[in-house]
């Protein structure tokens, strides 16, 4: 067998014990940050240096798809600190944006409506 099979094999075996709920957190907690992060919302001096409007808007509308299909399958004490994160990166989004979208056309408000 080809080195790392039995890694591969493992880790595949292993994201299988781990419960639905812990993933849908775990990859909007990622799209969250990748987001912030090309919104210049970073901790970090050179912030707007990584300002990417049309990368964050791809993330924020990944992430309010997951959001709002998860939404029914998890309890609210997990949807609801999705939902105000999703909703702060496209406020956020608005301020960065020089041309502000039509209300309802935002990055997301496809799934989550109008956020204005």
């Amino acid at each position: 067998m080809p080195d790392g099979y039995d890694e591969a094999s493992n880790e595949i075996r292993d994201i299988g014990d781990v419960p639905a709920i812990e993933l849908i957190n775990t990859v909007s907690v990622h799209l969250m940050s990748a987001a912030a992060v090309k919104l210049g919302l970073a901790d970090d001096p050179d912030a707007a240096s990584e300002i990417d409007l049309d990368e964050a808007r791809k993330l924020i509308t990944a992430l309010a798809g997951l959001v709002t299909a998860a939404a029914p399958e998890v309890s609210d004490s997990h949807a609801r600190p999705l939902r105000d994160g999703l909703r702060s990166l496209q406020l956020a989004f608005r301020e960065a944006s020089s041309i502000p979208d039509a209300p309802g056309a935002g990055p997301g408000e496809k799934f989550t409506g109008s956020v204005i």
